[in-house]
């Protein structure tokens, strides 16, 4: 039975409805954190923090003192460059080691669904090298696991797509994304925890309504009440030119040709079933924003 989870990446955009739900679901759960003094302001009273960083295998071995399960938000940064440390090469290298030595019974990882597009239409991208790359180190390192594929999140919409006043499109989005909220993915997760234990499970993690990055961008904007937005959209081409010299600019125009051309089908059947059916909708979202 898995009772303590230790939470890596839990002050994110998406760490922090998981975490949330996890205290929400009766789970103890800890936190490790670089600044507790910081995470203190984002997390629950509930979550213990435990100051460290992924790159430290000590930190990692304190941190996982007594826990039964350790579950990974991780993300490479647009602004990170290839041959540095990334926590999702390096940090689960790291992770999955001192696991072993702790015992752990569970490794939950987010992974991404739209990285299946590598390979497509020739595209090639290292950020998704290393994100297959840290599925492979997961499923063979002999812990039991389970793996997340989600689609777009609904918070993107907020986040990624939304530059002040204005909703950012960058190319055509040729395909439907089953967009799911972060707060629903969360009780997935929690779920998980309450009903497995030793075996290996994969879910694709999709939301009720498929929209191209177009027609989510404009219910968001139709919806949002807090001020006025506008639309604006930018060939994917200039996109490309301007990333070969800036690095967050070429992180941006990757994943906006991913998400605009991967051919993303509904496969999350039994995702529902076992964990429970996604209720935010875009348009609630964007009212609640």
């Amino acid at each position: 039975m898995i009772k303590n989870i230790l939470v890596i990446g839990s002050t994110g955009m998406l760490g922090k409805p998981v975490t949330l739900q996890l205290v929400n679901a009766g789970f103890n759960v800890s936190a490790l954190v670089r600044s507790p003094e910081n995470a203190k302001k984002e997390l629950p009273a509930a979550v213990k923090l435990i100051k460290g960083d992924i790159s430290s295998e000590s930190d990692l071995a304190n941190a996982m003192e007594g826990q039964d399960a350790v579950y990974l938000s991780l993300s490479i940064k647009q602004s990170e460059k290839k041959d540095a440390f990334h926590s999702e090469e390096g940090g689960i290298e790291n992770v999955l080691k001192v696991a072993k030595q702790k015992n752990i019974k569970k490794i939950a990882y987010l992974s991404s669904l739209v990285m299946f597009y590598q390979g497509m239409n020739g595209f090639n991208w290292w950020v998704f090298d290393i994100k297959h790359k840290a599925v492979k180190m997961i499923k063979e390192s002999g812990i039991p696991y389970t793996i997340f594929y989600p689609s777009n999140f609904i918070e993107s919409l907020g986040g990624m797509y939304k530059q002040g006043k204005r909703l950012l499109l960058a190319g055509t989005s040729a395909h439907p994304m089953y967009f799911i909220s972060a707060v629903d993915f969360g009780k997935q997760v929690a779920k998980s925890f309450s009903i497995q234990m030793s075996e290996n499970k994969e879910y694709i993690i999709q939301g009720t309504e498929a929209y191209n990055a177009d027609d989510a961008v404009k219910l968001f904007k139709e919806n949002y009440k807090k001020e006025k937005l506008s639309i604006s959209k930018a060939p994917l081409g200039m996109l490309k030119f301007l990333g070969a010299f800036n690095t967050k600019m070429n992180y941006g125009a990757h994943i906006l040709e991913a998400l605009n051309n991967y051919p993303e089908k509904f496969a999350a059947e039994n995702t529902w079933k076992e964990l429970g059916k996604p209720e935010m909708t875009i348009k609630r979202y964007a009212s609640e924003f």
